[in-house]
């Protein structure tokens, strides 16, 4: 089983979107939201999109919704790892 880091989503992100000037991902922005980190909602969809593919893991929709910081979403992913769901299992 992997494990996904907060590294792995800041690499993601910045693949995505690029980094803004203004905000250094680093362990200290995990607890910043990603509107402040200047992330819109696509960029994070594309993060989403490209998470579930590398890991193998199928997000509901809700986690962008309720994850609004870097630590939230590592947090559901991980989660994910741990339990994935029905349809993630068949098609293993």
């Amino acid at each position: 089983m992997s494990v996904f880091a907060l590294d792995d989503l800041f690499t993601i992100m910045r693949e995505c979107a690029g980094e803004e000037e203004s905000a250094e991902l680093t362990a200290a922005a995990a607890r910043q939201e990603f509107t402040e980190l200047g992330y819109d909602s696509l960029a994070l969809l594309e993060a989403l999109s490209r998470v579930e593919r590398a890991y193998h893991v199928e997000l509901p929709e809700e986690t962008l919704a309720e994850a609004l910081t870097p630590a939230a979403f590592v947090a559901a992913v991980n989660a994910q790892l741990v339990s994935p769901t029905p349809a993630m299992e068949s098609a293993e």
